[in-house]
C-alpha cells in the first residue's frame, strides 16, 4: 500500500486544526450567549485545545490513508475512527483527473480525482500526491482500463464463437452418419463481412487496434489544440452569469463602498445625489445604472476566467480514450472514454455565430470532472465548418437536412411573447399607481421585441432523423446542435401541453444516459404537428431496436477515437 506525499500530512494538519479552532471557538459562543453558561475566558483554553487536536486528527488520517494499485482494481483505504475501504474496478472507472494548483505547482503537488461511470461525485480523491507520482497513476490506471475494456470485448467474441459452435454440432440421434446428411450451413461458407477478433480470447493487450492501426495506451496523438487568437476570441465571446453571484458576495463584504461607488456613478445620468434625498426616478436610474455596471464586471471577470481555464487546451487520443489538459494557474489534465460517450454537442451564442465559430461538447455516461455534469469541452473554439467536419468524423453521423416544426409553431412564440410582454406593461402601470411614473407606457416598446424574439426562436428550433444518429438544434443565446446516435437513446417520447393539444401540437423528448439530462432539460424537438411527432418517434424507436442489434452482434464499444 502507498501513502499520500509527506507534504500532505502538513496540510491536511493544519487545515483539520483550523477546522478544530472554529468548532472549539464557536461552541464556547453558543455556550455563553445562547445557554448563558460558562464564560468567554474558557476560550483562552479551548481555541489551542481546538487547534492541536484537529491537527493531530489530519496526522492520524494521513497515515490511515493508504492507496494501491492491484491487477484488476483500484484500492483505497482510509479513516480514523471508522475505516473505510474500496475496491474500484478499472471497468467501472471512467476518468482520471488530475489538478495542480498554483500552489501545488511551486511544491510539486498534484490532487489526483478518480471519477466512475454513473456516479454523482468523486469515488476516490488523492489529496497530494507529487506530479511524477500523479502521472504515473493516470498512465497506469488508463492502461489497465483499456485492458479491462480489452478483455470483455475479446471475452464476448469468445462466447459468441463457443455459441456459433455448439449451434454447428449435430444433434444426438444416435446416428453416427447424421453430420453427412446435414446440408451446408451459413457459417460454413466464407463472410466477408465477418470481423477479427482484436485480441485472442482471453488475452489482455495494452493496446486497441482499429482500422489497422495499433495505438499504444501510453501513446497519445493530439488532434486538437486551442491557438492564441481561438483562446482570445473564446475568452471575449464567452459569458458565464453564474460569475455574478460570486460577485455578489464580495459586494456585501463591501457594500457601503460598493454603494456609494454606484451613487457617483449614476450622479451625472440621472441618479440620486444620495440615498436619503433621491426620487423614485432617481432611483430608477440608479437601478439601471447598477445592473449594466454589474453585467459589465461579471462579462470581464467572465474573459479572465475563461482565458485562464482554457489557456493550453490540449484534445489528444490514448487508445480508446480522449484526454485534455488546460489552465493557466490551474492546470487540470484528465480521459473521456469513447465508449461512455452519450452524445456530442456543438454550442455557439450570437456573438461567436457573427464570426462563424463554434464549440464542441462531449456527453458522458456519469460523473464529469469539469462541469459536474457529465458534460466536457472537446473543442472550446474553432472555425465553425472545422468543428461540424470534426463531429460528422467522431460520430460518423451523415451531414444533416434540417428540417423546421410548422409556421402553426412561429405563430405560437408570437402569442406567447406578445401575453410576457403584457404582464410587463401592467406591471409597469401597476408601479405607477404607487409611485409617480408619469410616462409608465412607454414600456409598450417591448411589443416591438415581440415578433423578432417569435421569429428567432422558430429558425433555431430544427431536427434530423438521420440513418444512425437523430440531430436536434435549439436555442438562441446558446445555440445547441446535438447528434445522438440512437444505441445510446434511453427514452424518446412525445409530450403534449394543454396550449399543444388545442393547436394540434407536440415536442419530442430524448432522453440518454448523460447525467447532464438531470441538470438542464433534455435534447428536445420542439412544436411538431402531432402526426409528425408520432413519426418521429416511431421511425427512432425502430432504428433504435435495428442498432441495438447490430451492436449486440458486433460487439461495438461505442464512438471510435481512430477517426482521423
Amino acid at each position: 500500500m502507498n501513502r499520500l506525499h509527506p507534504l500532505a500530512a502538513v496540510t491536511q494538519g493544519f487545515q483539520r486544526a483550523l477546522a478544530g479552532l472554529f468548532l472549539a471557538t464557536t461552541a464556547i459562543t453558543l455556550l455563553t450567549t445562547l445557554l448563558e453558561f460558562g464564560s468567554t475566558s474558557w476560550m483562552i483554553v479551548a481555541a489551542p485545545v481546538g487547534f492541536v487536536l484537529g491537527g493531530l486528527y489530519g496526522v492520524v488520517y494521513y497515515f490511515r490513508y493508504e492507496y494501491e494499485v492491484t491487477e484488476t482494481t483500484f484500492d483505497v483505504s482510509s479513516g480514523v475512527f471508522s475505516r473505510r475501504s474500496r475496491e474500484i474496478p478499472y471497468r467501472r472507472i471512467q476518468n482520471v483527473d488530475v489538478r495542480i494548483g498554483v500552489v501545488q505547482r511551486l511544491l510539486g503537488l498534484a490532487v489526483v480525482s478518480i471519477e466512475t461511470a454513473g456516479g454523482g461525485q468523486t469515488e476516490a480523491m488523492l489529496n497530494f500526491v507529487s506530479e511524477d507520482e500523479a502521472t504515473r497513476l493516470q498512465h497506469d490506471i488508463r492502461r489497465r482500463t483499456a485492458r479491462a475494456t480489452d478483455s470483455r470485448s475479446s471475452a464476448s467474441e469468445s462466447d459468441r464463437e463457443h455459441a456459433r459452435a455448439m449451434d454447428d454440432e449435430p444433434e444426438a440421434t444416435g446416428d453416427p452418419d447424421s453430420s453427412d446428411r446435414r446440408g451446408p450451413s451459413d457459417d460454413d461458407q466464407p463472410r466477408s463481412d465477418e470481423r477479427t477478433p482484436q485480441t485472442p480470447p482471453g488475452a489482455q493487450p495494452d493496446y486497441a487496434q482499429q482500422d489497422g492501426y495499433t495505438q499504444h495506451a501510453d501513446d497519445t496523438q493530439s488532434l486538437f489544440d486551442l491557438e492564441a487568437r481561438e483562446l482570445l476570441l473564446y475568452s471575449f465571446t464567452s459569458f458565464r452569469p453564474a460569475l455574478g453571484a460570486a460577485l455578489l458576495f464580495f459586494v456585501f463584504i463591501a457594500i457601503d463602498p460598493v454603494i456609494n461607488h454606484l451613487v457617483t456613478v449614476a450622479q451625472p445620468v440621472g441618479g440620486p445625489t444620495d440615498l436619503e434625498t433621491g426620487t423614485v426616478g432617481n432611483y430608477g436610474v440608479l437601478t439601471i445604472v447598477s445592473a449594466l455596471y454589474g453585467i459589465a464586471i461579471t462579462y470581464l471577470v467572465s474573459v479572465a476566467y475563461t482565458f485562464g481555464a482554457y489557456y493550453g487546451f490540449n484534445l489528444s487520443r490514448a487508445g480508446r480514450d480522449f484526454v485534455y489538459e488546460r489552465g493557466l494557474l490551474q492546470r487540470y489534465s484528465g480521459s473521456i472514454p469513447s465508449e461512455k460517450i452519450q452524445s456530442v454537442t456543438v454550442t455557439d451564442n450570437p456573438l461567436q455565430r457573427l464570426i462563424d465559430y463554434a464549440g464542441m461538447w462531449i456527453e458522458t455516461a456519469g460523473y464529469g470532472p469539469e462541469s459536474g455534469s457529465g458534460s466536457q469541452s472537446a473543442v472550446p473554439l474553432a472555425e465553425k465548418d472545422r468543428v461540424y467536419e470534426f463531429t460528422e468524423r467522431l460520430t460518423g453521423a451523415e451531414t444533416p437536412q434540417f428540417q423546421n416544426p410548422p409556421t402553426l409553431a412561429r405563430r405560437r412564440y408570437l402569442a406567447r411573447y406578445s401575453i410576457i410582454a403584457g404582464v410587463f406593461v401592467a406591471a409597469v402601470f401597476g408601479v405607477s399607481l404607487v409611485a409617480s411614473l408619469e410616462q409608465w407606457y412607454l414600456a409598450a416598446i417591448v411589443f416591438v421585441c415581440v415578433p423578432p424574439a417569435a421569429h428567432l426562436r422558430y429558425v433555431n428550433i430544427q431536427y434530423f432523423v438521420g440513418e444512425d444518429h437523430l440531430v436536434i438544434r435549439r436555442g438562441f443565446w446558446r445555440r445547441r446542435t446535438t447528434v445522438i446516435p440512437y444505441y445510446r437513446v434511453q427514452t424518446i417520447s412525445t409530450h403534449r401541453s394543454v396550449f399543444q393539444r388545442r393547436l394540434g401540437l407536440a415536442s419530442v423528448v430524448v432522453d440518454t444516459a448523460s447525467s447532464s439530462s438531470f441538470s438542464m432539460a433534455a435534447p428536445t424537438i420542439y412544436d411538431l404537428e402531432l402526426e409528425d411527432a408520432r413519426a418521429v418517434t416511431e421511425t427512432s424507436r425502430k432504428r433504435l431496436q435495428r442498432s441495438l442489434r447490430e451492436r449486440a452482434s458486433e460487439d461495438d464499444l461505442g464512438l471510435t477515437v481512430d477517426f482521423t
